[in-house]
């Protein structure tokens, strides 16, 4: 009888961890974000915590699966609400680059930045990203409506992915709003424009 409510203490008690984890990365960044502090933070003992997370790289790693579940989960709900013509490419390229400006992107980059120089987290950390990336590849191509299966459509969806991470990194330092805006609604006129012309029969 008392087995459910400790083990719904434990995943609580997990979930949190995890939440305080991103929080701690997107504020403090990898040098600081220690099992220490997460713990400090989460107000359980490091002995509870080592329960759920035995190494800084399990909870690092737990910590990005629940980021890439969480940026997923947001991208297929914000799917539904996205305006039908004029407009359109624009909102989906808007969205796409507020997925590289939130604090889920910048805890991730603090985790990127630290795996450049560590293999062992490297190892950890390009499988979820390699997932992430393709992914939002296809979520991109859906809500663009674009075929996909023609190379250059292919290319320039991924570039739009690629345009949204740089502006995503142009955001750590400064508030990159205004020229943000310009750039995304150049790039969805540009888009719009090529998109059309490689999805027409040839003649």
């Amino acid at each position: 009888m008392t087995r459910e409510p400790k083990q719904d203490r434990s995943r609580v008690t997990r979930s949190h961890l995890l939440e305080v984890t991103v929080e701690c990365l997107a504020e403090l960044g990898w040098g600081a974000t220690t099992m220490s502090v997460v713990a400090q933070r989460a107000g359980v003992s490091r002995g509870a915590m080592q329960h759920h997370f035995p190494t800084r790289e399990d909870l690092i790693t737990a910590a990005l699966e629940v980021m890439f579940d969480a940026r997923m989960d947001q991208a297929r709900k914000e799917s539904t609400d996205l305006p039908a013509g004029a407009g359109r490419t624009e909102a989906i390229i808007s969205r796409l680059v507020e997925y590289y400006t939130g604090t889920l992107f910048k805890a991730a980059l603090q985790v990127w930045t630290a795996a450049a120089s560590d293999p062992d987290l490297r190892a950890r950390v390009l499988p979820l990203e390699e997932r992430f990336g393709r992914i939002a590849h296809r979520m991109a191509v859906e809500s663009l409506g674009a075929d996909d299966a023609d190379p250059t459509t292919h290319r320039l969806v991924q570039a739009t992915l690629d345009l949204a991470r740089g502006l995503g990194l142009a955001d750590v330092l400064t508030d990159d709003s205004r020229r943000r805006s310009e750039v995304v609604r150049t790039w969805a006129a540009q888009l719009d424009s090529t998109l059309v012309r490689v999805s027409a029969p040839v003649s």
